[in-house]
């Protein structure tokens, strides 16, 4: 699985392996969280803004289709404040993209 930027690939998937294991109770990924990880790598890959792609609770682009949404929601809310803790260079990594990279990034004209 290749991601544009190395860093969110390892963050997306450590997110969903730590939610999986923590709500699903198993040793590996359940099909629902790996059907989750290979949306949401296709989906990275697939990011218009290439790159320079902004974090997504910045970004006015919607790529993932509802179901999908609702499923990486409740992953990043679980994850999100435990990875500080577990991963901090991540966590660390995603604060700093995040204050600079603020404020809603629009569609890129084609």
């Amino acid at each position: 699985m290749k991601f544009l930027n190395q860093d969110e690939g390892e963050v997306i998937r450590w997110m969903i392996t730590y939610y999986c294991t923590c709500n699903h109770k198993g040793t590996e990924l359940c099909n629902e969280c790996n059907d989750l990880l290979n949306y949401a790598v296709k989906r990275n890959m697939n990011c218009p803004h290439g790159v320079n792609k902004p974090v997504c609770s910045s970004c006015e682009i919607h790529c993932y289709k509802d179901a999908y949404r609702l499923k990486i929601r409740d992953v990043m809310k679980f994850s999100g404040p435990k990875i500080i803790f577990r991963k901090p260079l991540y966590g660390i990594k995603y604060l700093i993209k995040k204050k600079f990279r603020s404020g809603k990034i629009k569609k890129p004209s084609r």
